[in-house]
C-alpha cells in the first residue's frame, strides 16, 4: 500500500512539540533567578510588592537575549532529556500524535465520503458486481499492478461468496504508472462488451512488470483480453474514447478527495479502510455498515 504518513515526519513533529514544552523548563534552569530557587536561604530579600495590576498580559520572554552558548545548552538539555534520560517520552508522544492524526484523517474521510456519496456509491460509470440489490455496498479503489490489491482479491471473492447480499462497486484507480492506466482503460472499455468482471479478475492475476517493460505490459493486456473472449480491435477503439479517459480521471480525483492515497482502499458505509484487508476484517466492516443502516 502507498502510505501517506511518514514515521520520520511524525518523530520530527513530536520533537518540535515537546521542545516547546521542555524549552520552558530548560529556560528556567538558565535564568539567574533559578539559582535562588535552588537554595531559598541564599536568595536576597524580596523587594516590596508593587501595586496589583489587573488585565495585563505577561511580557513575552525575549529569547533573542540568550547567547549562542545558552541556546546550545538549552538544545542539549532537551536532547538529553528526550534521547538519554527519558526516550519513552518521545515514543509516547509519537504514538499519541499518530493516534490523533489517524482520528483526524478518519473524521476528514467521513466528511468527504458524505459529501461525495453519489459519486462513490451510485456513479453509473462504475461497474458493479456481487448482488446489485444488496443491502450493503462495498467500494474498492484498486490498481492492477498493486501487489496488495492482488493479495486482497481472493479475500474479496471469499467475502462475496459468503455474503450474497453485498453490492460491490469497482473503482479503477491507476496510480502506479502508464501500464496501470492502460489496464484501467481496457477494463472500463470491456464494459461495452459485457465482460468487465471476468476481464478485471484476469487482469488482477496478470504478471505486470511494474513499469520495467511497458511494451510487454501492453501486449499482456491485449493477450489477456483475447483470452477472456473480448474483441481486441473493438476494445482498442473503445479505449480511445475520451469518455473512458474521463472516467479514469474522475476516479483519481474522487480517491484524492476522500483520502484514498493508496491501493487498495475500501469504502464501506461511511468509513474509509485503507490497505489490504483480511476476509474477517471485511466481514466486520460490512456487519458494522449493515447495523448502521438499520438504526432509525
Amino acid at each position: 500500500m502507498v502510505l501517506s504518513s511518514n514515521i520520520l515526519s511524525l518523530a520530527t513533529e513530536s520533537l518540535m512539540r515537546l521542545n516547546i514544552v521542555l524549552a520552558g523548563f530548560a529556560l528556567s534552569l538558565l535564568m539567574p533567578a533559578s539559582a535562588f530557587a535552588l537554595d531559598p536561604a541564599k536568595a536576597p530579600a524580596a523587594p516590596p510588592s508593587p501595586p496589583a495590576v489587573t488585565n495585563v498580559a505577561p511580557a513575552p520572554v525575549a529569547t533573542s537575549s540568550f547567547s549562542d552558548a545558552q541556546r546550545t545548552e538549552i538544545q542539549n538539555i532537551i536532547k538529553d532529556y528526550l534521547t538519554k534520560d527519558n526516550p519513552e517520552v518521545l515514543m509516547d508522544s509519537m504514538k499519541e500524535l499518530q493516534k490523533r492524526e489517524q482520528a483526524k484523517a478518519e473524521a476528514n474521510a467521513k466528511t468527504a465520503i458524505s459529501g461525495s456519496h453519489d459519486k462513490i456509491f451510485n456513479d453509473p460509470n462504475s461497474p458493479v458486481g456481487g448482488n446489485p440489490k444488496g443491502d450493503v455496498t462495498v467500494v474498492e479503489f484498486f490498481d492492477y499492478q498493486c501487489p496488495y490489491c492482488k493479495m486482497s482479491e481472493p479475500k474479496v471473492q471469499q467475502l462475496l461468496k459468503d455474503d450474497k447480499n453485498i453490492r460491490y462497486v469497482y473503482k479503477e484507480f491507476p496510480v502506479l504508472g502508464p501500464s496501470s492506466t492502460l489496464a484501467a482503460k481496457a477494463a472500463l472499455a470491456s464494459v461495452r462488451q459485457d465482460k468487465y468482471i471476468k476481464f478485471s479478475s484476469a487482469l488482477m492475476a496478470a504478471p505486470f512488470s511494474h513499469g520495467a517493460r511497458p511494451q510487454e505490459d501492453e501486449e499482456l493486456v491485449y493477450k489477456t483480453a483475447k483470452t477472456t473472449g473480448l474483441d481486441v480491435d473493438k476494445l482498442k477503439k473503445d479505449m480511445n474514447d475520451p469518455a473512458i479517459g474521463k472516467m479514469v480521471e474522475d476516479n483519481i480525483a474522487l480517491g484524492a478527495a476522500i483520502g484514498a492515497h493508496g491501493t487498495p482502499s475500501f469504502v464501506i458505509g461511511d468509513q474509509l479502510y485503507p490497505g489490504a484487508l483480511e476476509t474477517d476484517q471485511l466481514k466486520k466492516a460490512v456487519a458494522d455498515a449493515r447495523a448502521a443502516n438499520k438504526k432509525p
